[in-house]
């Protein structure tokens, strides 16, 4: 059945990062759902128990010491106020002394917040939040340029991988076998999922060294371990275990260098690796709406096209390279998260939200194949004069769409 009117197929018109950011975000709904129904299943049991055994515990104190229940409680508001203040049963090490202190403002910059350890002071409150400020902005960027040359290591190795898998393969051509230098290995880019696995395997790699280590010396479960290693390495920071907090350990000094050695790794490790999975999961929801479109654009394939022509341009439309002068299979003069479409103020159709469904992999991909080569990443012009340029991953296209919002004022 055709549709009824053109407003319909209109209404289906949709600016392509609005339909994206719309579909994440019903999508990270339903999975704080699921995982809100998950959680409430496996933990509220055991939490339904603690509550019976304590509350069975406090009665039993109460009559065996003659000792009211109200009188107990606050006996046991004075202790949770002395934990907020680093108070233990157990002897701990000083929560504000030089090297507690800093072990404080490590976990404020890179943003883990255990929360074992909290300013009490209202100029102590007043210093964080300028600290922190400054502090967490600085430790992004640390971690935005530790991504940028990571991913330019993996490049120049996989490229030399390459390169040997080639001269072993005798497929070169003729010329160039004792020369293989000046042989660019055309065609080829390095794999986004290749750069995405090494990272999961560096990771899954130092986390099992941190376990390994932590097991002996703080004395927890190895399985407890590699759950403090995760938690702490994507800057959840929960606080429930926390290393390097007793007041002595054996080879102290050592076991402290370790450990802040094994957090920086692993937050850095673990942040590049949130990044090359969020351009995977950009490439899933381009598939998604590529299926939407499918749903609901094939009663109006007549009118979409009409609309198309007039509203959208098909980022690989052949026709299009041709009128601005460009082969087929050229990169053009800037590549950017919107290459080969308008900037995101018009309004596009779903099937020509489709076509763009590899962009961000397409860009990812040519900066990787740039710094293996050792090329240098083609920026705009005006890029470079609005100051918004390089980058890789998630930073390199937040600077490119700032480029062409900043230019197009």
């Amino acid at each position: 059945m055709a549709c009824g009117n053109a407003t319909y197929c209109r209404s289906l018109h949709l600016n392509e990062d609005n339909g994206r950011f719309v579909l994440l975000a019903i999508l990270i709904l339903v999975y704080l759902l699921c995982g809100a129904a998950v959680f409430s299943a496996i933990e509220r049991p055991s939490e339904l128990r603690a509550h019976g055994r304590w509350n069975g515990t406090l009665l039993n104190f109460s009559e065996t010491f003659n000792i009211s229940l109200q009188e107990l409680n606050s006996f046991l508001r004075e202790y949770e106020a002395a934990i907020a203040a680093g108070i233990r049963a157990d002897a701990l090490r000083p929560r504000w002394d030089f090297t507690g202190a800093f072990y404080f403002v490590g976990t404020v910059v890179s943003t883990i917040g255990f929360g074992m350890t909290t300013p009490v002071t209202i100029a102590g409150k007043v210093f964080l939040i300028f600290y922190g400020l400054l502090g967490c902005a600085g430790t992004i960027l640390f971690f935005n340029l530790f991504l940028e040359r990571i991913i330019t290591l993996l490049a120049v190795v996989m490229k030399a991988v390459r390169e040997r898998r080639i001269r072993n393969s005798g497929l070169l051509p003729p010329g160039i076998r004792h020369d293989f230098s000046a042989y660019s290995l055309p065609g080829w880019k390095p794999s986004v999922y290749h750069v995405m696995l090494i990272l999961g395997l560096s990771a899954i790699t130092i986390s099992c060294c941190a376990s390994a280590m932590y097991t002996p010396v703080e004395g927890w479960a190895y399985l407890d371990s590699l759950y403090f290693c995760f938690v702490t390495f994507s800057t959840i920071g929960f606080g429930d275990f926390v290393s390097s907090q007793s007041a002595a350990y054996e080879y102290q000094s050592l076991y402290r260098v370790a450990n802040f050695f094994f957090m920086l790794m692993g937050v850095c490790c673990i942040y590049s690796l949130f990044n090359v999975i969020s351009i995977v999961i950009k490439q899933v929801l381009n598939w998604m709406l590529e299926k939407m479109s499918c749903l609901f654009c094939q009663r109006c394939n007549n009118a979409n096209a009409f609309l198309g022509r007039r509203n959208a341009i098909r980022p690989g439309s052949k026709s299009r390279q041709r009128r601005f002068g460009q082969p087929p299979d050229s990169d053009g003069p800037c590549d950017s998260d919107t290459e080969g479409r308008r900037l995101s103020g018009e309004m596009i159709s779903m099937k020509d939200l489709a076509a763009s469904s590899k962009v961000s992999l397409a860009i990812m991909q040519k900066q990787l194949s740039e710094s293996a080569n050792g090329y240098p990443r083609t920026v705009c012009g005006s890029s470079r004069h609005n100051g918004f340029s390089g980058g890789v991953g998630a930073l390199g296209i937040m600077n490119n769409r700032l480029a062409e919002t900043s230019n197009s004022r």
